[in-house]
Order: C-alpha cells, then structure tokens, then sequence
C-alpha cells in the first residue's frame, strides 16, 4: 500500500508584512492562518498518511504564545501527524517558539521534528528523517546525519529540510546548503525541502513545496503544497501540485518611449488587466520606465491612483521614469514674468546631464506644472 503525504512549508505565521502600508498588512497576516486552515481541510479530504512542514511555521524565535495556539486552532481539521520542523527563521534554539509550544502543550498528533532522529509513523511503514536547524545559518549540512540513519527494510524513507540544494537554485543566497546528492547517499524516497518559497522540482526525489500563501513579489511559482504518493521503498515519487493561496502578488514593468510616442494611460491599462485577475485580491508591484512630458506624467499619476483603489495594494516605481517637459507644459505653468523664468531656468537645469541639481529641476517642474493645472491656471 502506498504512503500519501501533504509536504508544505514557509508558513511563516506572525509575518508582520512592514513593507506593505495601510490595512492590508493586517489582512495578509490573518490570511496566512486561512492558508493553515485550507491545507488542513485538504489533508483531511484526501485523507493523507501526514502532513510534513519543511520548515518556517513561525516568522521569527519571538514569536508570541498567541500566534502558537493560533496555528495549532488552524490545523485541528486535520487529525493525522503533523511534523514541523523548526527552519531559519524559528530555529529550535534555548528559547524558541518549540519551547514555548511545548509549554503551552500540543496534541499527540503534531510533531516538533527538533531533533535530527527518525520519526516513524503508519505503522513503522514511513520513516521521516528530520533536519532540524538551530540557528538562522548553519556552517555544516545539517542532512549528513540521515546517510547513516537505520531504519527497518522496505520502509519509507524521507527526508525533511530547510535549506537551499547546492549548485541547484537559480536565484537567492545559498544558505544552510544541502548536498545535491543527499537521497543517493541517505536512501530516500523523497526530500521534502522548504526555504525557497517557490515550488520547484530540483530533481525527481527533491522538491520545494513553497510558500502555500504568497508573501513577497516573486516569479518562482508560489501558493502552493504538494501531495505526494509514493508506492513502495525504492519507487519514483508521483508528486501533484495544488494551488492553496488566496492573493495574488504580481510585477509588471512598463517601458515606453518619448512623450507624445504613445498613449501611456492606454499602455498601463493594457498591461495591469493582462496581469490582473481579481483586483481585490491582488497585490501590484508596478515599475515604468521610459520618458513622458508633464501632461503625460499627471495623466499616469491620475490612473494609478485610480487603479491603487481597486487594487488590494500597488507598489509603484516611477524612478526610472524620467520627465521631458514640452513647450505647452511649460507655458501651462506661466507664459512670462518672473515664474516663467524661474521655470526656464529649472529647465536648463533638468535637460543638463552634468548638472548636480538635475533631479531636484525635474521634480521641481512637475510639481509646478501639478498645482498650476490642478488651480485651473
């Protein structure tokens, strides 16, 4: 008979979300417990052998009691064996969120995994093998230990980790390494990893599940858990993703040319709908680069301030957006007396590459050009 297991990880709950202004922090913290929530009711559904979490159930090592029995509330659907195992950001230190876990006490069916030693489980059937990390970065691969792990024959053998495959990964730091060849050498049946919160198959025996709720900008498939079915000791891993998160965190950047080239408004409409499903639920990291005269840029600010209200939250980046004021925007301004020349001479300072003040110029005539239309001047 097979073993069916649910792997997720980087659950990282209490995530105080510091970059995102306004409610919506608020909301992609409570959602991350709505995540615990939807993987619970899956697990039951599907009926797996257990759920392993690679790692990162909690955000950081104070995180408070509250937020604990909070993620313990969340997974009560699910009545089989969770194993957690402490990551990076909640390592299994002297004083930790494992300590206090098990203060607060847990029912018999969650697991802490923080120590390296075998957890069997369906009746001697699967062997999970755990790595467990005791501080945020570890100078040695902490999966050695599993090569020389015993276990029964013909059991079930996985590994359970936090960290990033060496040489694998085609982006981010490379900490905490784990040897590439690690199922080779320890017989597994799966390694079961967490840290980078995309999902990622890095070889047939090795995937990252990723984060089950997005929680950043990225482009490396997050949302996600995995169920996994594996036949019998020695057999290929069938391995089945399934979409778990609720709001969608995506980039768009925009690049076009001289003012006057084209219609920005109708660029930026064309690429923020192609991107975006649901407004409500999505998070927009929007960055436009290219050049636009002053009526070209108020008309950009003017549509993104339309668009930050329906949006769940936008993220705008206008730096490489550079200003090109024409002669109507200039005489929007004033077409004589003193202004004007102080709008000439602003000019002559925004169109030289040289001069220092260049910036503060082009800042400067746009917010100028801003209040002159807005006074109906």
């Amino acid at each position: 008979m097979s073993i069916t297991l649910l792997h997720t990880a980087d659950w990282q709950l209490g995530k105080p979300f510091g970059s995102i202004e306004g409610d919506t922090a608020a909301l992609l913290r409570e959602e991350r417990f709505e995540a615990v929530k939807r993987i619970a009711a899956l697990a039951q559904d599907r009926k797996v052998d257990a759920v392993l979490v690679a790692g990162d159930v909690f955000d950081s090592a104070t995180t408070p009691n509250q937020i604990i029995q909070r993620a313990l509330e969340a997974m009560k659907t699910y009545r089989g064996p969770w194993v957690l195992l402490p990551g990076n950001h909640d390592p299994a230190q002297s004083e930790s969120p494992w300590t206090r876990l098990n203060r607060i006490g847990f029912p018999k069916n969650v697991i802490p995994a923080v120590n390296p030693e075998v957890i069997t489980l369906v009746g001697g059937r699967l062997a999970v093998l755990p790595a467990p990390l005791t501080r945020k970065n570890e100078p040695d691969d902490v999966t050695q230990w599993m090569d020389t792990a015993e276990t029964t024959p013909n059991v079930i053998r996985v590994g359970l980790a936090h960290g990033s495959i060496c040489n694998k990964l085609p982006e981010g730091d490379a900490t905490n390494q784990i040897a590439d060849d690690r199922p080779v050498k320890a017989n597994l049946d799966y390694l079961a990893l967490g840290d980078w919160h995309g999902t990622k198959e890095i070889a047939p025996k090795i995937w990252y599940s990723g984060t089950p709720e997005p929680d950043r900008f990225p482009r490396n498939d997050p949302g996600n858990v995995l169920i996994v079915s594996i036949d019998k000791s020695d057999s290929a891993p069938k391995v089945e993703k399934i979409a778990t998160g609720r709001y969608q965190w995506h980039r768009c950047e925009i690049t076009y040319g001289v003012g006057g080239d084209v219609d920005p408004i109708s660029v930026i409409e064309a690429a923020i709908e192609d991107a975006v499903e649901n407004p409500n639920e999505t998070l927009l990291r929007l960055q436009i680069s290219g050049t636009t005269d002053l009526a070209g840029r108020r008309q950009i600010e003017d549509c993104l301030n339309a668009w930050e209200a329906r949006l769940r939250y936008l993220r705008r980046r206008l730096k490489e957006l550079v200003d090109e004021p024409s002669a109507d925007d200039l005489d929007a301004i004033d077409k004589s007396g003193f202004v004007r020349s102080a709008v000439d001479e602003l000019k002559t300072m925004a169109d030289d590459p040289t001069d220092q003040r260049q910036d503060i110029a082009r800042t400067a005539l746009r917010i100028l050009y801003f209040e002159h239309v807005a006074a109906g001047n």
